[in-house]
């Protein structure tokens, strides 16, 4: 075998084994404490703004999947938000630690009437990061892209709908 065929063989090989590599890493499942939030199907949970803008919900139903809520994502896009239920009516304060986009906050009581808001809440860039309390009882709290609640003309005392949470019960 000349050289340079021993030489393309090789090549052939690295460049086979990069790409094997590259696939495997694009299929990586999360570990255990990375689990993902319920995710909003076509026909799935969403909510209704007053203005009729429909947005797509997962849904974090338990303590785990409320701790880890919108933690380093790097994007949320409009029309996609994330709804955190409890299982009981309390006053529910809100950081941002690990998480690295901007979000809007909606505390929402059962019946979906918004009884507080913060805007623009920044990521949290140092220990200890701050808390929001809502400094009102709720059931829910909404969590959006920073400026959709403005986007939107969001204010204390509107109602938003929510719709096709199914059988989900918070833990």
């Amino acid at each position: 075998m000349k050289k340079a065929d021993m030489h393309k063989g090789a090549v052939m090989v690295v460049i086979l084994v990069a790409l094997l590599s590259g696939g495997c890493e694009s299929q990586r499942q999360p570990p255990p404490s990375e689990t993902p939030a319920i995710p909003a199907r076509a026909s799935g949970p969403t909510a209704v703004l007053p203005d009729g803008f429909t947005v797509r919900l997962e849904l974090a139903t338990n303590d785990e999947l409320r701790a880890q809520g919108l933690m380093y994502r790097e994007s949320l896009l409009p029309g996609q938000g994330m709804l955190f239920l409890f299982p009981q009516p309390g006053e529910y304060p809100f950081w941002m630690k690990n998480t690295l986009i901007p979000l809007d906050m909606i505390w929402l009581e059962t019946s979906g009437r918004i009884v507080a808001i913060r805007s623009d809440v920044p990521p949290c860039r140092a220990d200890p990061c701050p808390t929001y309390a809502p400094e009102a009882i709720s059931s829910y709290v909404l969590e959006l892209a920073a400026g959709e609640a403005r986007a939107h003309n969001l204010a204390v005392g509107d109602t938003i709908a929510l719709q096709n949470l199914g059988e989900v019960q918070p833990r």
